[in-house]
């Protein structure tokens, strides 16, 4: 601190630890609050099956194989890797090895992930802005429909959520006191992060290096040698695994999914890192900009892409609430020392949320609806600030006017958004409007008459209206099942990915088995699709017949329809005919359904294989993984793009005898993919590839058999 801001500003206000203070109904609501939570995220959990079959293979390998559940490989057998570092597997996987395979025991993990970021959340509102903004700031989150899909689902988002709503923790706390261990785990928490999701762990940092730069109660000299220190933490947090990986021999740990040179730094900072921006994903499933302002494949991008009629209803209710009480907070706090902790609160959460946001918004490489589930903890930690510092200030009329506004402004967005699923509750959005109108001008009034009838009416009745969106489409996530790679909260909005216009979204319950795949495809750039531009798409889910879905239990998985306008023909249609995941869209995110007859094939003489079979594609490979319990070679990792194995490689695993079938099909523009080339696909559209050539190779070579639906060739049955 300067001598200067030791003379103008009143030394640093450091409120009473919750665990010491507070009044004596806080902590029974709080775990009352965390028990309601807890009981509405389990409840229906296991009707997602195996959500996303990609990363509960990857889960059950590591289950049986300590390697594998290390380096986050796909099969047991250690072929090849998740597109991902590892870290979101671990909870999982740690799980699966107590209570067996199941959906109940991949999916349990990701909703205590959810209870414990309403706790950090909690904790970190409450110490500076009281009690009830820490319940109000819990139940915005809770109450966010992208956030009750993403923490009952087996994607890394629900960790990096967590980690980054206690990497903000941390660092609040380092502002109290200027005291270098919060800045420590602060560093610790992303670096845990980059195991999780990369570089997307590094989004909040620049705001928060420059709040603590700025704002910290020390010298100046000691603030940039803590943010050093918490530098080299990070790095240590998140590098001792990548540089195992990347010093040890490639033929002794497998292939890194999603790289084409096998290095976790290429796949880091290509198809993870630089290549999520620009759009220029080597290996990607066709996605990214093709220049302009759109964002190709994955929707427009612009300032106006989380309130679009594909994002608006993830995430986006409380969003402009948010972003109006960040700047009322930042004014009612503008005066204050440099160190105030409340000023600190708003820069650090809302730095965390503008950033992700206008990241989010611009990317144009690959994008999907659930990664807005990062800004959830934000938008909730904002909102409840901002209400407790405007109620407070309640007796000047501005505070008031900008409170009233802001439920204003909050229910005639939620009437548009509702509008957007007409056939959803169709009452709930003149509810919501009628009654958030109501609210407001109580707000408003509430400072001059001074009743505290009047006013607990006014505060009630805004709440309810402006969390009333929010929690009916959270009720429709929570009881449905969502399967797949792309997933989506709430009600179908008739939309496909990227907005009116675009690709078949798939809508809830969209499985892994959808019958008839993910027709609507992706969203096309001009002058490609159908000549009107429109085709209607369909997508219905339910897991694998027999599929244990909890202890003691199965269950079948969650049903669900979505439309999207647009075909790409280039993509293609999935058959299901028990088990043969063709090409297409459907075959590459949605994976395959596995009858009993091929079931059966897979299974006769397992033991005596490294691999029970190989299929071209993650997805593919994870189906069969999963239905027979055995490891399965996914060529091509997730999308068959990957360069792993090659033909010679393959050709070396089968005259040593370690893999028995290859599946026919899977993977981008395979088998019978309309404007796909080449029988067994594999590769970007069915062109030249290593999958594409293990399949020529294959289909040339070796017999043909068939079980159920599903068509195999005998790799110990040569045709010559």
């Amino acid at each position: 601190m300067t001598p200067s801001d030791a003379a103008a500003a009143p030394p640093v206000r450091v409120p009473t630890p919750p665990a010491t203070g507070g009044p004596r109904w806080a902590r029974p609501a709080l775990y009352g609050l965390l028990l309601a939570v807890g009981l509405a995220y389990f409840w229906n959990l296991s009707a997602s099956g195996y959500a996303n079959s990609f990363y509960s293979a990857a889960v059950q390998a590591g289950s049986e194989s300590w390697k594998a559940l290390f380096f986050g490989s796909l099969d047991s057998g250690g072929a090849i890797t998740v597109d991902k570092p590892p870290a979101a597997l671990w909870p999982m996987a740690l799980s699966v090895r107590l209570f067996g395979l199941s959906s109940w025991a991949i999916l349990a993990p990701q909703v205590l992930m959810a209870l414990a970021t309403a706790a950090v959340l909690n904790t970190a509102v409450r110490r500076r802005f009281g009690p009830v903004a820490g319940l109000l700031a819990v139940g915005v989150f809770a109450l966010t429909p992208v956030a009750a899909l993403m923490f009952r689902f087996n994607n890394p988002d629900a960790l990096l959520a967590l980690l980054m709503t206690v990497t903000v923790w941390c660092v609040l706390r380092a502002l109290e006191r200027g005291r270098t261990k919060w800045l420590l785990w602060a560093g610790a928490a992303v670096g845990l992060a980059f195991l999780t999701k990369t570089l997307q762990a590094f989004l909040i940092l620049p705001p928060l290096a420059v709040l603590y730069a700025v704002c910290a109660p020390v010298s100046v000299r000691r603030r940039f040698g803590q943010l050093a220190l918490s530098a080299l933490t990070m790095v240590a947090a998140g590098g001792w695994w990548v540089a195992i990986v990347e010093l040890m021999p490639a033929s002794s740990r497998p292939y890194v999914g999603g790289s084409q040179n096998n290095s976790f730094l290429e796949l880091t900072f290509g198809y993870n890192g630089l290549g999520r921006i620009n759009g220029e994903e080597t290996g990607s499933v066709g996605g990214g900009g093709r220049g302009g302002g759109g964002g190709g494949g994955w929707g427009e991008t612009g300032i106006g892409r989380m309130f679009d009629a594909d994002i608006g209803g993830q995430i986006a209710w409380l969003l402009p609430a948010a972003l109006i009480l960040l700047v009322a907070g930042l004014w009612l706090t503008r005066r204050a020392a440099r160190t105030d902790s409340a000023r600190a609160a708003f820069v650090a959460w809302g730095g965390a949320l503008v950033m992700t946001a206008a990241v989010f918004s611009f990317m144009a490489g690959i994008f999907h609806q659930y990664y807005t589930v990062a800004l959830a903890p934000y938008v909730a930690a904002l909102v409840a600030m901002g209400v407790t510092v405007l109620w407070e200030e309640r007796g000047a009329w501005w505070p008031r006017a900008v409170l009233a506004g802001t439920v204003a402004v909050t229910v005639v967005w939620a009437y548009v958004l509702l509008g957007r699923t007409p056939d959803y509750l169709p009452w709930l959005r003149w509810a919501v409007l009628a009654a958030g109108l109501a609210g407001a001008l109580g707000l408003f009034a509430v400072g001059r008459s001074g009743g505290r009838g009047l006013a607990l009416a006014a505060v009630g009745l805004s709440c309810a209206a402006s969390l009333a969106g929010p929690a009916a489409y959270t009720v429709s996530t929570l009881s449905t099942g969502h399967q797949g790679s792309i997933v989506t909260a709430g009600p179908s909005a008739g939309f496909g990915m990227g907005g009116p216009g675009g690709g078949g979204r798939g809508g809830p319950g969209g499985g892994p088995d959808g019958e008839g795949g993910q027709r609507g495809g992706m969203r096309q750039p001009p002058g490609q699709g159908t000549p009107s531009g429109q085709g209607q798409g369909s997508q219905q889910g339910r897991a694998p017949g027999g599929m244990p879905t909890g202890p003691g239990g199965s269950a079948p998985g969650g049903t669900g329809t979505g439309t999207g306008a647009g075909a790409n023909p280039g993509f293609g249609e999935a058959r299901r005919a028990g088990g043969g995941g063709d090409g297409g869209m459907g075959g590459l995110l949605n994976g395959a359904s596995v009858d009993a007859a091929a079931k059966a094939l897979l299974e006769k003489g397992a033991d005596d294989y490294t691999w029970v079979a190989a299929a071209v594609g993650a997805q593919n490979a994870a189906s069969y993984q999963l239905s027979t319990g055995q490891p399965v070679m996914a060529i091509g990792g997730f999308n068959g793009s990957d360069p792993s194995p090659t033909l010679a490689q393959f050709k070396e695993y089968v005259g040593e005898g370690k893999i028995h079938y290859f599946v026919s099909g899977g993977g981008m523009g395979g088998q019978e993919g309309r404007g796909g080339e080449g029988r067994g696909g594999g590769g970007m559209g069915g062109g030249a590839g290593t999958s594409s050539q293990i399949s020529s190779w294959v289909t040339e070579n070796f017999t043909e058999v068939t079980a159920g639906g599903a068509t195999f060739y005998d790799l110990t049955r040569p045709t010559s």
